[in-house]
């Protein structure tokens, strides 16, 4: 396949990024899936990562190390912050709240920025959501956009190759939508580990805000929900 059609696309291990990384098979990219240890609370999403890169048929997944509970400063980085439930009062949205993890987003493009340059690829996915989403900075229209600027200001493949973009598709898509996708591109959502505060083997709490839109984008769909809890 020509290099020109080659895509680095973030996974998680999440639902969104496995509806990503499905879209950009179905549109015809060879993909390269890249998943980030970042130092999360549990390394169950990091194995759903694995599965869904090969049951999606990315050609190759690349984890890397970058461990942020150096620096701390979030629920998933630090053992010793709470990670907000429905138990005890919390919004979803109603601000940015302690799971966001500083930086995570422009360090994560950022390695997926060297690894596509390294590649050849002119096309970066990540699963970032500005519609049903936990109120994080780095998950707006207007980061996605100025990161595609950074990204051609600040490389070779930018400023002398064609030019690199940065997709986005699940921007401005419902969790509902998302689910709707995702059953359209065969995704296996079984395989799918979203949880903040997930066990060992995957099993979700049912309580964080992310098993919380998760479910509501089941039941919006009216789709059954796969989820294994604890």
């Amino acid at each position: 396949m020509n290099a020109s059609r080659r895509a680095v696309v973030l996974v998680s291990g999440g639902m969104d990024s496995a509806v990503v990384l499905a879209m950009a098979r179905e549109q015809g990219f060879e993909c390269h899936a890249l998943s980030v240890a970042y130092g999360q609370r549990h390394t169950s999403e990091l194995d759903a990562a694995a599965r869904v890169a090969a049951a999606v048929g990315a050609v190759e997944h690349k984890t890397v190390v970058v461990d942020l509970r150096s620096i701390g400063g979030s629920a998933l980085t630090d053992a010793r912050i709470d990670v907000p439930t429905d138990a005890d009062g919390h919004v979803i949205g109603e601000d940015i709240p302690v799971t966001y993890v500083p930086a995570r987003n422009t360090i994560m493009l950022s390695v997926a920025l060297g690894w596509a340059e390294v590649l050849g690829a002119a096309d970066i996915f990540c699963g970032v959501n500005a519609v049903d989403y936990s109120g994080y900075p780095d998950c707006r229209p207007e980061f996605v956009e100025a990161f595609e600027r950074l990204a051609n200001l600040a490389t070779r493949a930018g400023v002398e190759g064609a030019g690199l973009r940065v997709h986005a598709p699940l921007q401005h898509m419902g969790k509902d939508a998302i689910v709707r996708e995702g059953m359209r591109l065969g995704v296996d959502f079984a395989a799918t580990v979203s949880c903040y505060s997930a066990d060992a083997q995957g099993r979700a709490c049912r309580h964080c805000d992310a098993c919380r839109l998760r479910a509501d984008g089941f039941a919006s769909a009216g789709v059954a929900d796969p989820t294994r809890y604890a």
